[in-house]
């Protein structure tokens, strides 16, 4: 291809993240041979996210072991890398991307896959140099590079994000002051049993927990920032970091036509209404099976991969539909959370096992059927709990809180 040329790939992929890089490999894996580049923001590789708030925060984890295949995975599968470029305007008409290093770049197909950016504190002072998102290795690299000037961390957010990066300073010994604007921590992913759990835990950690208040500004004092809350109390820090969600990255779709409002919507094979274009993982906005078709945003490794999985599949023409069952994790401190299903709207709570133990699940009811599972330090219950949910089963509460009771022989009852 000449200089002169427009670039043009039969598959072009927005975004090189967990839901990109699998898409790429996906369409490799299913024999397709056209031509693939996947254009990205980051110059690295593809690579994991999960442990930038867990190991990789703590420095437990080097970076080369996150990346998701071998750099030079890319050149071997000839799936051209477009890294340091963020796209700016889809023309859904002429199948064009405009990038901020690429003018124009031609596709048969596009994936869009972008995530979402780190929704940033409504206050102000939240610019400061010293407030945080943990969202990309450069977040963190530039956390890590100020920890050996760092004595106390705000986290602002006690979602899993928050949660994580409390464990992990605290693992270096730093005091921690945590704030949600909700009465509880994991008050959009969790109930009240596994959130009145963790905020235990953290509080007999070492963190201090400041629920149901919000940060009104960030002010500079000398080296370090003072955090003024609603309550009118005031929180000096050295560093900050705000884990308070996501905004969807979908403008530019949205502009070129697409429908959406949080995020982009999809169909069962994750098609946008642009001809020709898909969207995945956390962006994509779709009529979930397992949240009785309420359309929603999934914000997971799983959905990212599983979604890819589905895009691949359609491009080379075989039928597929989107009907994975979500599935999460978290690790804080030595503890080991698996999540399955959705807990969306519950309307009941089984505890199985004592939470005092620090071993424990909460399995989750709408309408007396099983619908998700919080499994603490239980992976036999994880893997069983999983099948109960895939039936639709409606099991007695009590039965479902007997421990002597193996999950998988409720099935058979």
């Amino acid at each position: 291809m000449s200089e002169a040329e427009t670039p043009s790939y039969d598959v072009l992929i927005v975004g090189s993240g967990h839901g990109g890089a699998q898409a790429a490999i996906q369409l490799r894996q299913m024999g397709f041979g056209g031509s693939i580049a996947m254009i990205g923001e980051e110059t690295e590789p593809p690579y994991e996210r999960p442990p930038l708030s867990k190991e990789y925060l703590v420095g437990e984890k080097e970076f080369a072991r996150m990346l998701l295949r071998p750099e030079a995975f890319w050149a071997e599968r000839d799936i051209v890398r477009l890294p340091a470029s963020r796209v700016s305007r889809v023309d859904g008409i002429a199948k064009t991307v405009a990038a901020s290093r690429h003018p124009e770049i031609r596709y048969d197909r596009l994936i869009w896959a972008t995530g979402g950016l780190a929704r940033p504190l409504p206050c102000p002072g939240a610019d400061d140099d010293a407030v945080f998102a943990i969202r990309k290795r450069r977040d963190v690299d530039a956390i890590r590079a100020r920890l050996d000037r760092v004595g106390r961390v705000l986290i602002v957010g006690g979602g899993y994000i928050g949660l994580e990066a409390a464990a992990g300073f605290r693992k270096l010994g730093k005091h921690v002051v945590l704030v949600e604007m909700a009465d509880r921590v994991l008050a959009r992913v969790a109930g009240t049993t596994l959130a009145q759990f963790y905020a235990a835990e953290h509080r007999r950690q070492g963190v201090e927990l400041r629920l149901g208040t919000t940060v009104e500004a960030i002010e500079r004092q000398g080296d370090g920032l003072v955090a003024t809350l609603a309550d009118r109390s005031a929180i000096a820090a050295d560093l900050i970091v705000a884990g308070i969600g996501i905004v969807p990255e979908v403008g530019p779709l949205i502009a070129a036509g697409a429908t959406g409002g949080n995020g982009v919507d999809v169909d069962s094979a994750c098609r946008t209404s642009l001809p020709d274009v898909y969207a995945i993982g956390d962006c994509a906005s779709h009529a979930n099976v397992w949240a009785d078709g309420e359309q929603i945003r999934v914000e997971s490794v799983q959905n990212a991969h599983d979604m890819a999985k589905v895009v691949a599949a359609d491009i080379i023409g075989e039928d597929a539909r989107y009907e994975a069952l979500p599935w999460f994790w978290s690790n804080q401190y030595d503890l080991k959370l698996q999540t399955v299903g959705l807990s969306i709207d519950h309307d009941a709570e089984v505890v199985r096992g004592d939470p005092a133990s620090r071993s424990f699940s909460v399995i989750y009811l709408k309408r007396d059927r099983v619908v998700a599972l919080d499994c603490v330090g239980r992976a036999r219950d994880y893997v069983q709990g999983r099948k109960l949910i895939e039936a639709r089963a409606e099991i007695d509460p009590l039965r479902l809180a007997d421990d002597s009771i193996a999950l998988k022989d409720m099935l058979a009852d």
